[in-house]
């Protein structure tokens, strides 16, 4: 049984699939409370499936790239559970959620996923539609939309990048504008069979945090 759970977007949002298929999922759309919100989306997708937690086997949890708090939410979460659980707990790429969610729906062959930075920037990557889902072309990035290379613009663009900044994303919009946790537990069962590794729950934040310690003061000399 395997838990899937993302704060990394807009969305919280939980999934449990097992022997292929989705058993269960909720995703609330609240931007400021992900603390709040995702412990009670875990227990009631539980319910939903009708299991418990001692039932679960793996947590996947989404890695981000996303704004600090809100991603770090669901990361400290999944390894939580996976410590009180003694269950494996592995990462998987936000972006590359959402990816899958285009595909499932009909890709065209290249298109941009770009996600709410705020400060006015987007967490971006540009994937390929293939035979086995979407392959990202290199790392994902954190930038201003209008620094993006003009031919990235114009692309096909999933994730709410398009619906914030519609004058400098001008390629068509993909639909889906912030992770689920059913395609993110898809994508993990996929990368298991392939007997590819996924990522270490650990957050990809691509920059620093909003909000920084003070650096110590200089004791005033006598």
């Amino acid at each position: 049984m395997l838990l899937a759970l993302d704060t990394a977007t807009s969305a919280v949002t939980v999934a449990v699939r097992a022997a292929g298929r989705t058993l269960a999922e909720r995703s609330e759309i609240d931007v400021r409370r992900h603390t709040e919100t995702l412990a009670p989306a875990v227990r009631d997708v539980l319910a939903d499936a009708g299991l418990r937690p001692a039932d679960l086997t793996t947590v996947v949890v989404g890695v981000g790239p996303g704004p600090f708090t809100g991603l770090r939410v669901g990361v400290v979460t999944a390894r939580t559970m996976g410590l009180a659980l003694g269950i494996p707990v592995h990462g998987v790429c936000s972006l590359d959620a959402i990816a899958r969610q285009v595909v499932a729906t009909g890709a065209p062959e290249r298109f941009l996923v770009a996600t709410d930075a705020r400060r006015k920037e987007v967490y971006w990557a540009t994937y390929r539609a293939g035979a086995h889902g979407a392959q990202r072309d290199g790392e994902p990035q954190v930038v201003r939309p209008g620094e993006l290379p003009d031919d990235v613009r114009a692309l096909p663009s999933a994730g709410r990048g398009h619906d914030l900044y519609p004058d400098l994303l001008t390629g068509d919009p993909l639909g889906p504008l912030d992770v689920s946790a059913g395609a993110l537990a898809e994508l993990a069962e996929a990368e298991f069979a392939a007997g590819r590794p996924l990522l270490v729950p650990e957050p990809l934040y691509l920059r620093r945090p909003d909000a920084q310690p003070q650096a110590p003061r200089t004791p005033a000399g006598p």
